[in-house]
């Protein structure tokens, strides 16, 4: 394999993760790791863990964030479409 196609590959990943089925992907994963932090919590709290709360916690600022750019992203992706007006 070419650097050329690494290269190609690299930016056609760029590509996707930018698209709209890329951002759909990209929120749905944040549904299912919104799973796992809750998971965290329950644990934490039956194990009266307070460091680990604080890290799920955190964990889960983290995702609110990172899903609140994708849907910002999203909503940009949308105002460029001239197709949706």
């Amino acid at each position: 394999m070419s650097s050329s196609s690494k290269g190609g590959k690299a930016a056609q990943l760029k590509g996707f993760k930018h698209s709209r089925p890329g951002l759909y992907l990209g929120i749905g994963s944040s549904a299912f790791g919104a799973l796992g932090i809750l998971r965290d919590v329950k644990k934490a709290r039956g194990d009266s863990d307070t460091l680990k709360l604080v890290n799920a916690v955190i964990a889960a600022v983290a995702l609110v964030t990172s899903t609140a750019l994708l849907i910002r992203e999203l909503k940009q992706l949308g105002d460029d479409d001239v197709l949706l007006g």
